[in-house]
């Protein structure tokens, strides 16, 4: 709405665009991104829906064996790509989100080493398997990356990091994710307002940054967290309506 109303060149999509992004795999169909940032979307809601179909089919505790199977096959197009210059299938790849598994395998590896969940080999072979095909099919400097920043998360959801408990930094996180959805087109929307009225780059960068961390703190606390909450209320009534006796 922003967009089309301000204009931004080179950004604006049309309403039909606009009602595609919100299945949220609109990329799939060649759908442009209303936001440039809202391609995660679709990779976030593929990787649930994979979840859920462990979950549904009860093999949810096999979900190390799901990754071993996506992490082979993301290998898989990386040499045939870089090894014998073949792109194999697009569309295969993107529904099976293999460029971004292995962040997502050392995601889940963090939160069961933060539970104790997985235990013998299962955790550590995973792990190592992330962390080998990123830096394979990504770089080294990926792959190391990637270490980096699974550690950190790590040491932050196990209590080992307390620095991170700073009050300014759990605010930032506590918005980010609203905050990184309406930056960008917004952001770039505000900036050329105060650019043709004559402000410098870096007042209107400081103001379109103010403006987006107010935008994204009132997503957050008047929209995301009390849908939040009405979901989880309606989904601990309809197990509490299923769990009762019958009358």
């Amino acid at each position: 709405a922003v967009v089309a109303w301000a204009g931004l060149p080179g950004k604006e999509v049309t309403g039909w665009q606009a009602l595609g992004n919100v299945i949220m795999v609109h990329g799939l169909f060649g759908i442009p991104n209303v936001d440039g940032v809202y391609w995660t979307l679709q990779v976030e809601l593929l990787f649930y829906a994979w979840m859920l179909l462990l979950f549904m089919t009860g093999n949810l505790h096999r979900v190390h064996i799901a990754l071993w199977v996506f992490l082979g096959l993301r290998l898989v197009y990386a040499v045939a790509s870089s090894g014998f210059g073949v792109d194999l299938s697009w569309t295969f790849s993107n529904l099976l989100i293999l460029k971004y598994i292995p962040w997502f395998a050392l995601g889940i590896c963090v939160y069961q080493l933060t539970r104790d969940s997985w235990s013998g080999w299962q955790l550590p072979a995973t792990l190592t398997s992330a962390l080998l095909v990123l830096a394979v099919a990504d770089g080294w400097r990926i792959g190391l990356l990637g270490a980096s920043f699974a550690a950190l998360v790590w040491l932050a959801a196990s209590g080992r990091a307390s620095w991170l408990g700073n009050r300014v930094l759990v605010f930032l996180g506590a918005i980010s994710y609203p905050l990184y959805l309406v930056h960008e087109n917004i952001g770039w929307v505000v900036e050329r307002a105060l650019q043709r009225m004559g402000w410098s780059f870096d007042a209107s960068v400081v103001v379109a940054t103010a403006g987006a961390i107010a935008l994204a703190t009132a997503l957050t606390y008047l929209v995301e967290r009390p849908a939040m909450r009405a979901v989880r209320d309606w989904y601990t009534r309809r197990r509490e309506l299923a769990a009762a006796p019958a009358l």
